[in-house]
């Protein structure tokens, strides 16, 4: 059973969906927080790593609080891993981003089963940025994120490229969000509801 880490950024989520306010980015945010960690709470053990704890759209769901190191997003997944290591949490690992609205179960259960043998499974975005990844072992994590990580993933050994869509589609603008949105899980969709997107846009 797979350990999954989420970085989450916290009050000041998603500011590239600027034209919402902050308190619609932030219920954007939170809804897609929530509908990947419960998904990711059927596959395994949950480490959330945020500046804020307690997460009110996770209630409900058993999920681990780990401080957010404030060092971008590599130091923060190495907390995540690190605090699950610390507590004893089986491996292998998976790493998945909190804007992730589509995001299945079964997503999740195919990164995990392409995970080569001494090597990690990764899940490019369409910028070339990095949505998932997986490895067996905690040493083998590396913070390479950020612009064109992919490309840094995929250039260490025994590395893997898994196309997943689920895991691939990322929310970045309000066009993102409007072309998910019919496939985006229930408390991202119920958020949507409740926000004009079109006088936002």
């Amino acid at each position: 059973m797979p350990t999954v880490v989420v970085p989450f950024r916290g009050s000041d989520p998603k500011r590239r969906l600027a034209p919402l306010s902050d308190r619609d980015r932030l219920l954007i945010a939170q809804a897609m927080l929530a509908d990947v960690v419960a998904a990711a709470a059927l596959v395994g053990e949950v480490f959330v790593v945020s500046p804020e704890s307690p997460y009110p759209a996770c209630a409900g769901t058993a999920v681990n609080h780990v401080p957010d190191p404030h060092r971008g997003q590599g130091a923060a997944v190495q907390a995540g891993v690190d605090a699950a290591v610390s507590a004893g949490a089986p491996g292998s690992f998976l790493v998945v981003n909190a804007d992730l609205p589509c995001l299945e179960p079964r997503d999740l259960l195919a990164l995990a089963g392409a995970v080569p043998a001494d090597g990690l499974a990764f899940v490019a975005a369409e910028d070339g940025t990095t949505n998932a990844l997986g490895f067996d072992d905690a040493r083998l994590f590396e913070p390479l994120f950020g612009p064109g990580s992919a490309g840094r993933f995929a250039a260490l050994g025994s590395s893997h490229r898994v196309d997943v869509p689920n895991l691939a589609d990322d929310v970045d603008t309000l066009a993102d969000l409007v072309r998910l949105a019919a496939r985006a899980g229930p408390r991202t969709r119920a958020a949507l509801a409740a926000i004009p997107l079109g006088a936002a846009a």
